[in-house]
């Protein structure tokens, strides 16, 4: 051993434990020189490079010190990412993907916290492209790159759908067998995308495919622009143009396409429509044409797409040939032959299928001119000449007349790299004289086959249609002829394919385009572009593994090739792309301007980026209103220059003076001022705001002052409270006065403060704070803080300092407290009242009861005589008429305090030394006794008390009605109406009083109190199921309301309905119930309350009653709209009923008649007896009452019916706004019993395809054989050739004649009718029958398609959906003048 090897190979001990030392001093080292905090909190971020599909699935994670530097941050990223620092930009994703983030500042010196990021939490940011271009690669980093992207390309992979930016648009279809292709950024594959506006994908399509061809890239560099002559907006060759030289020198990874799209006159709407490709193709080479004439350019697309062919027909006997010449743009190519199962295998099979002639035969002979009869002849097709660019179409989307619904064929079709013409194109006939003569011969042809083939005939008949002008060929066409005449020179290339993925109904189109630079094939998918393979290509030939037949489309991939552009292999003619030296002079010029344009977009993108926007709130000082708008300001304006701004933009030029604003820190959700910035005018606005974000947590107010004021400074950590101040004399409130204050601040000291700002004395100080809606706390103990009390950011509370003696009274006894809590629930209402209400007079002149006749109870309201100088105004009317309550009230106490013990369990006491009073309601004697209409329908049923006879009332003019309740408009309303209403604010707009208060008035304040050992007011629920009464059960009116603040003032008509309508403005309290509300609105109207009914305006002008007596207005709010109608009320156990005729035969089976009134406790038959004298009066149907029925309607079907013997709420549930059927009978009834089950039969008649009429059946049991033996009897079907099946749907089950005899379930396996699948246990199910051995009718297509006519207007006019009605699609069209023509007969 060589001395020094043990040393060398075996380290000693000492060495071990110093190179472990050196580790740890490195290691200590480097730690150091991180941050010297050692207790700086660790901020984690999380980075996704989003600008590569290969490290999309990635993250970059970093987990650095709160203190370092954002400039750190894009080192360590950039070290990380392999990208050179500065080309890429950092933005905020918070886990979302938000392209609206703003990005950060890669040279900004602020620390992470600084700058947002969180401490303790995962901080999301997304690695984007800056300016449109891709991360530079690091020059260590290129080589890796590369390899790794050419290992990538040997992988097995599919172009498809790829994974798009924007998800809108097109659907995306894939494949779980299809790997996808790594997306090549641009700076690696030369080429731009398109981006993709909605759904535009077969624009992109076409127009990669467009640019890829260097014939038509070069021709149209060459045509040059004339400003002078044309709009540049609405020119399509220069908007093509411009796109082009984006495509080619652009360093973005997409460009748009929308100055495209608006030169074709599309608006946006036109985005979101997808179209064929083919079509598109079709109507752009026509728009370029008009466009491209008496230029040079006038006949290219002629030059390179336009071919020939000849359509004759030959007669076998004479061989005669009638000929014509036709031109084509493309070559339709059917995937699978008409009546076929099996699809071509490959192209050329399709393209000898189309040259294929066809024998005229039979029904079919062709007349000869020749032999002056029918004969025999060949028809088909030749082609004379093919195009320099060959463009197939593979017909892959057809119509299934079995579903009558479009379908695609997703056939397997082989198409060559390269394809030999020469096979299929007939050169003697091109040489032949008789080609080169009249191209209009034969013209008798027309409409042969080939118009059924061919997608595109140019025939000099529809030279106006497409803008082809095909009389004069150019030299270089002819020439191109010459040199075409040999059957070698016809082998085409090719260079593009268009790819659709999806269904018939909608997809997405992509193109795979071979590049004549480099012969590499690409992949053109929107804004992605990616290379691909010939794997790749071969996947598009479409179809499946499974065994091929007429299904086997329908099981293989949706991705397949669609149409084909093959280029003619021709050296004299394969041109090769301009390069950008080689550029015309005009299109240096563009490129000049264009690049000027995407620096200027850069620079605005630079400062949209630096530019801070916010929210900004403003209370302007003359209209008292708050205005909100968006201030925008760049991050380097001072606050000085922000007030500025926000001045102007508030328009307070004309208020006050610039000085007397300034810039606040704000939140409105709590309405809450956080911070004013004294002394930092001259901050730059983006250091103040936290920098440049998205969306800020807090907004800005631009706070005004009158000018002899000073500015409160605002300092954070302080909460506002807003305060009120309560004169107890005048019962009103001040507007607020803003005050600030600290949460650690004592109630005591708080009172000071109060002190200062309102000159109030702090010694008798009552504080409320109202915590929440409705909730109001007493501050009471003077040490106590304000956070302990309940203080939030934003408060608001009351105070009052008067020395009285309501400061000794408990507060919810106090005045304070009454008034506080009435200004928190009273609301105010717009009611529109009746027109012929014998209460308007009451407007203007009250009506008063003889107050010295106490025992006199009048129904009728009597106007006062007199000059219209002496009318009284509307407060006056409830000033008296509570005045007579009170005396009122007083008489019956004395009344029943006079009566024996135990004779009137309701008497009411009033609480000794209690200053709220005791009301009634002023239409109390009124109601005492029922209408004519109440009693005669509680004469009839025996539900009321024999011992309580009822007292005669006289009714007023409004009373002579009947009783149907509204109209045939509201009774469409109430239909729908709900149990309770609900909240609806029609308008939030408050109306200042003459007392200045920002809500309501608070002026006049009446309370009743009811005993507190009974403890009844009117919120007490009621027991019965029915709808709530205002009655006992003596027919008298409930008594009590324990509140009833009610003031009422006169509006005009533009503030309540509107339409000249007279409406009342009423202030009242919303805990009152609607019962003790009409109560109220009696004097108003003029009829007691039970004669009229409150109906609820909501949005729209909908009108839904309000029936629920016994509920309260808690679920109105401020400004809502009420409207008053003429009416018998409900009483308790009284239903409304709509009733509707059955007219099972009608186009129209369900038709409202009436409404009627039902009650708990009556037979059908007596609701029978009701309806017959109103069915009279109102619908003139005079019916015996054993000639009709009332059953059960559930929607549009007809259910149960209802028994003469059944009783209502016993047999029979009801509810308020019930809904029955009456439907007349031609004999007796039949039905007798609840066991008994009555169907509606109708006969299907295959054989004249039609359907007889409703019959009904009633059957004793459920069974199968009962049904068909019924059946047998009404058709005389033999029993065992019946069968029926249970129809769809409401009734009455339409379904059309096309669809019956297949759709539905014929004859189920099923002994009983109540067992799946029928399920039919209640009358009124539809069961359709019909003979198995009668045949069905043979329909010709003629026949067929107008019966289809028919049916679909039958049964969209009876709302039955259409389920083969064809889709309507927007035609396509490009508008030469820049939009749609104002002309109809253009559409």
């Amino acid at each position: 051993m060589v001395p020094g090897e043990e040393n060398q190979l075996v380290p000693r001990e000492g060495m071990f434990w110093s190179c472990r030392q050196s580790i740890f001093d490195e290691m200590k080292k480097k730690f150091s020189q991180s941050e010297p905090a050692a207790d700086d909190p660790r901020v984690l971020c999380i980075i996704q490079d989003t600008t590569n599909a290969k490290t999309v699935t990635q993250r970059l994670t970093l987990n650095l010190p709160a203190s370092t530097p954002l400039k750190r941050l894009f080192d360590d990223v950039s070290s990380k990412a392999g990208y050179v620092n500065g080309t890429f930009e950092l933005v905020w994703s918070n886990g979302l993907n938000n392209a609206d983030q703003s990005p950060l500042d890669y040279s900004s010196e602020k620390s992470l916290t600084d700058a947002g990021f969180e401490p303790g939490k995962k901080n999301f940011l997304h690695l984007t492209d800056k300016d449109g271009e891709q991360p530079q690669l690091a020059s260590d980093e290129s080589g890796t790159a590369e390899s790794s992207g050419h290992d990538d390309s040997g992988q097995e992979r599919i172009i498809g759908p790829q994974l798009r930016e924007s998800t809108v648009g097109c659907g995306e279809y894939s494949s779980p067998s299809n790997s996808y292709s790594p997306i090549l950024g641009k700076s690696e594959t030369g080429y731009v995308g398109l981006v993709n506006q909605a759904m535009t994908c077969y624009l992109n399509s076409l127009l990669q495919t467009l640019f890829m061809t260097p014939e038509f890239r070069n021709a149209l560099y060459k045509w040059e622009f004339e400003e002078y002559e044309e709009d540049p907006v609405t020119s399509i060759p220069y908007q093509l143009q411009r796109l082009f030289v984006l495509l080619q020198t652009s360093k973005k990874r997409a460009v748009e396409t929308t100055d495209v799209t608006r030169s074709f006159g599309w608006d946006s709407s036109e985005a979101w429509q997808q179209h064929d490709v083919q079509e598109l193709c079709r109507v752009m080479f026509d728009a370029l044409e008009q466009k491209w004439k008496q230029t040079e350019q006038a006949d290219l697309i002629n030059q390179l797409y336009q071919g020939k062919l000849k359509d004759y027909v030959k007669c076998l006997e004479c061989g005669y040939e009638s000929w014509r010449i036709d031109t084509y743009l493309d070559i339709p190519l059917v995937i699978r032959p008409y009546g076929s199962n099996l699809a071509f295998n490959s192209v050329e099979e399709a393209l000898q299928a189309f040259v294929q002639p066809e024998t005229l035969d039979g029904p079919n002979q062709y007349f000869c001119e020749r032999c002056k009869k029918k004969c025999d002849a060949r028809k088909g097709l030749k082609f004379l000449h093919f195009p320099y660019l060959l463009t197939l179409q593979l017909k892959r989307f057809d119509f299934d007349y079995t579903t009558m619904h479009r379908i695609k064929l997703n056939d397997r079709m082989t198409f060559p790299a390269e394809l030999d013409m020469s096979p299929f194109i007939d050169v003697e006939e091109e040489k032949s004289p008789q080609t080169e003569s009249c191209t209009d011969s034969g013209a008798e042809n027309e409409g042969s086959c080939h118009s059924d083939q061919m997608s595109n005939d140019f025939s000099n008949d529809d030279v106006m249609d497409e803008g082809i002008c095909l009389e004069n060929n150019s030299a270089s066409e002819k020439t191109s002829l010459k040199t075409g005449n040999e059957k070698g020179t016809w082998i085409y290339e090719l260079f593009s394919i268009m790819v659709h993925s999806g269904s018939a109904a909608g997809g997405h189109y992509y193109a795979c385009i071979k590049s004549f630079s480099d012969g590499q094939w690409y992949s053109f998918n929107d804004q992605h572009v990616s290379r691909i393979t010939q794997d790749d290509i071969r996947k598009t030939y479409g179809g499946s593994s499974v065994t091929r037949g007429y299904y086997s489309s329908a099981f293989a991939s949706s991705t397949n090739a669609y149409m084909l552009i093959y280029r003619q292999k021709e050296p004299t003619r394969n041109a090769k792309f301009l390069e950008v030296s080689e550029f015309p002079e005009h299109i240096k010029h563009l490129v000049q301007k264009e690049k000027e344009m995407e620096e200027q977009e850069k620079r605005q993108r630079e400062i949209e980026r630096n530019t801070c926007k916010i929210k900004l709130f403003c209370m302007h000082p003359v209209r008292l209103v708050m205005m909100e708008n968006k201030l925008e300001v760049h991050k380097d304006k001072t606050l000085q220059e922000a007030v500025e701004i926000a001045y102007k933009l508030m328009d307070l030029e004309e208020a006050l003076p610039p000085d007397c604003c300034r810039l606040v820190k704000y939140d409105e959700f709590h309405d809450y001022l956080e911070r004013s910035y004294e002394g930092e005018e001259d901050t730059p606005v983006g250091l103040l705001l936290g920098g440049v974000k998205s969306s800020y947590m807090f907004d800005l107010l631009l706070e005004t002052r009158r000018p002899d004021q000073a500015f409160q400074p605002y300092k954070s950590g302080e909460v506002m409270v807003k305060v009120h101040v309560v004169d107890l004399k005048t019962e009103t409130l001040a507007l607020p006065i803003n005050v600030r204050a600290y949460l650690n601040q004592t109630v005591e000291e708080f009172k000071q403060l109060i002190s200062q700002a309102t000159a109030l004395s702090a010694e008798t100080m009552r504080i409320v704070l109202e915590r929440c809606c409705n909730d109001l706390r007493l501050l009471y103990v003077p040490n106590k803080t304000l956070k302990a009390e309940g203080f939030f950011r934003s408060n608001k509370i009351f105070v009052e300092s008067s020395d009285t003696q309501d400061n000794q009274a408990p507060f919810t006894e106090s005045q304070l407290w009454h008034l506080l809590d009435q200004h928190a629930n009273t609301i105010r209402l717009y009611v529109a009242l009746p027109e012929q209400s014998p209460g308007l007079q009451g407007l203007k002149c009250p009506c008063q009861k003889a107050a010295g006749d106490p025992g006199s109870v009048e129904g009728n309201y009597e106007c006062a005589k007199g000059s219209s100088a002496h009318r009284k105004p509307v407060e006056a009317i409830l000033e008296e008429s509570t005045e007579r309550l009170k005396n009122l009230s007083l008489q019956q106490q004395l009344q029943q305090s006079s009566c024996p013990p135990g004779a009137n369990g309701d008497r009411l006491k009033s609480a000794d030394g209690s200053d709220v009073e005791t009301i009634e309601s002023p239409s109390q004697e009124a109601d005492s006794s029922a209408s004519v209409d109440n009693r005669e329908l509680e004469n009839r049923i025996s539900s009321s008390d024999p011992e309580t006879p009822l007292q005669p009332e006289e009714r007023s003019d409004s009373d002579v009605n009947n009783d149907r309740s509204t109209s045939s408009v509201d009774s469409d309303i109430l239909s729908s109406s709900h149990s309770s209403d609900t909240l609806c604010n029609a308008d939030t707009a408050l109306i200042p009083l003459a007392n200045g208060l920002d809500s309501h008035s608070i002026t006049y304040s009446r309370r009743s109190k009811a005993n507190e050992g009974r403890k009844e007011t009117w919120d007490t629920a009621e027991e019965d199921s029915g709808t709530d009464s205002e009655y006992d059960e003596n027919g008298k009116g409930r008594g009590l309301v324990q509140y009833v603040y009610f003031k009422t003032e006169q509006c005009t008509s533009e503030e309540g309905s509107g339409d000249g309508q007279k409406s009342l403005l009423v202030f009242v309290d919303k805990r009152i119930t609607l019962a003790a509300f009409k109560q109220q609105l009696e004097p108003y109207i003029g009829v007691p309350s039970s004669q009229f009914k409150i109906f609820r305006v909501y949005a729209n002008n909908q009108e839904f009653e309000s029936v629920r007596l016994n509920e309260t207005l808690s679920s109105f709010s401020d400004d809502n709209k009420i409207t008053i109608r003429l009416g018998r009320a409900l009483r308790k156990g009284e239903y409304r009923v709509k009733v509707y005729q059955l007219l099972v035969n009608d186009p129209e089976p369900c038709k409202f008649l009436l409404d009627a009134v039902f009650a708990k406790g009556m037979t059908v038959r007596q609701s029978k007896e009701e309806l017959l004298p109103q069915l009279r009066e109102q619908c003139g149907l005079d019916l015996g009452i054993d000639r009709f029925r009332l059953r059960k309607k559930t929607w549009k079907n007809p259910g149960t019916i209802f028994l003469d013997y059944h009783i209502y709420e016993e047999d029979i549930n009801i509810s308020s706004n019930w809904e029955v059927f009456l439907e007349a009978l031609d004999e007796p009834e039949k039905m007798k019993s609840l066991s008994q089950l009555a169907v509606l039969t109708r006969q299907w008649r295959p054989s004249e395809v039609k359907l007889e009429p409703f019959q009904e059946v009633v059957l004793e049991s459920s069974s199968v054989d009962e049904l068909k033996e019924k059946l047998q009897a009404i058709s005389e079907i033999p029993a065992e050739n019946i069968e029926f099946a249970k129809g769809r749907g409401t009734f009455p089950c339409d379904i059309s004649v096309l669809e019956i005899h297949q759709d539905l379930d014929w004859n189920p396996k099923v002994s009983t009718l109540n067992v799946w699948p029928l399920y039919i246990c209640d009358d009124g199910a539809v069961i359709f029958y019909r003979d198995k051995s009668e045949i069905q009718m043979d329909m010709t297509e003629e026949q067929r398609n107008e019966l289809m006519k028919k049916e679909s207007s039958r049964l969209q006019k009876s709302g039955h959906r259409v389920n083969y009605s064809p889709r309507k699609e927007k035609a396509l069209k490009i508008y030469l003048d820049g939009g749609p023509s104002k002309d109809s007969s253009q559409d």
